[in-house]
């Protein structure tokens, strides 16, 4: 996305949308590059998906996922909306052929940017990292055994969420107070194709089992012991997930393997097989069919 000379440096209200990967730091060296294609694949088809040129956005690399700023002419409601719809069913047809998927936690917030030849930056930027990374975020992906999960802050779901719009549903979000290193702030949650989830009350962090130590199976029964799969599905631990965390992380960092605590989980419920959902999850387009103009 180009921006003149002119008013370089200048802040734009903007889009900003985090997304990371779920346990990265458990892929190996070789496979990362896999999961980073996967990644950019699930994304850029769904911005063609919705109508949305790529040349229209800006996007960062960073690592184990993708900084992305959109410009004002292009509705939000798009992309709470019709874009996070083509998210969820491109990574669910991605995760197919994986027996541990392919997890990302998404994130979105509009506020003033400042672009320069580096990439973007501004407070905006940084709550909408810290809410991607956010310990709620990660632990009800493990939780709800979900492919997908949104957070949005407070005043996003106050100006636009709440008045819902095409395939956005104000009463499938959760909301939930987060203690940031900036401070505390409220932030809505939300699973796609899910009922709202549920967040419970606070409670203390506690750290997650490291990768290499003892696991045992989801609460539905013990594990029968170490899965195979593709090689570039990552192994990955058990957590919990509070409505009122700490979260001191910075957002560059990928501490994947720390979690909170609040609720009791046994075993990696990051794991299942073969794509089995146990409630329903599909919306918006039939799988297979071709882009939608909104």
């Amino acid at each position: 996305m180009e921006h003149d000379a002119l008013d370089a440096g200048e802040a734009r209200y903007e889009l900003v949308i985090s997304v990371d990967a779920r346990r990265s730091g458990q892929y190996g060296d070789a496979d990362k590059p896999r999961m980073r294609e996967r990644i950019y694949r699930v994304l850029e088809t769904a911005f063609a998906q919705a109508g949305v040129g790529r040349d229209a956005v800006h996007m960062e690399d960073r690592g184990d996922g993708v900084l992305v700023s959109v410009p004002g002419r292009i509705a939000v409601t798009r992309l709470l909306g019709l874009w996070m719809v083509e998210v969820h069913e491109n990574l669910r047809e991605e995760n197919r052929s994986l027996l541990v998927p392919l997890g990302l936690r998404v994130a979105m917030h509009v506020g003033p940017v400042r672009h320069d030849s580096r990439g973007i930056s501004g407070r905006a930027v940084d709550l909408t990292c810290r809410l991607a990374d956010s310990s709620v975020a990660r632990q009800l992906l493990d939780r709800e055994r979900a492919d997908l999960v949104l957070a949005v802050s407070d005043s996003l779901y106050v100006d636009v969420v709440s008045a819902g719009g095409k395939f956005i549903e104000p009463a499938r979000f959760s909301r939930a107070r987060l203690a940031l290193k900036e401070g505390e702030v409220s932030a809505w949650f939300h699973l796609p194709g899910r009922p709202a989830p549920e967040i419970g009350p606070s409670a203390p962090e506690e750290p997650a089992p490291t990768a290499s130590g003892p696991a045992s199976g989801p609460a539905s029964g013990p594990a029968s012991g170490p899965a195979s799969g593709p090689a570039d599905a990552p192994s990955a631990g058990a957590g919990t997930a509070p409505e009122r965390v700490r979260d001191d992380r910075d957002d560059e960092g990928d501490e994947d393997g720390d979690a909170s605590a609040r609720y009791t989980a046994q075993g990696d419920l990051s794991v299942h097989r073969n794509n089995v959902y146990q409630q329903p999850v599909h919306i918006g387009r039939v799988t297979g069919a071709g882009p939608r103009k909104d």
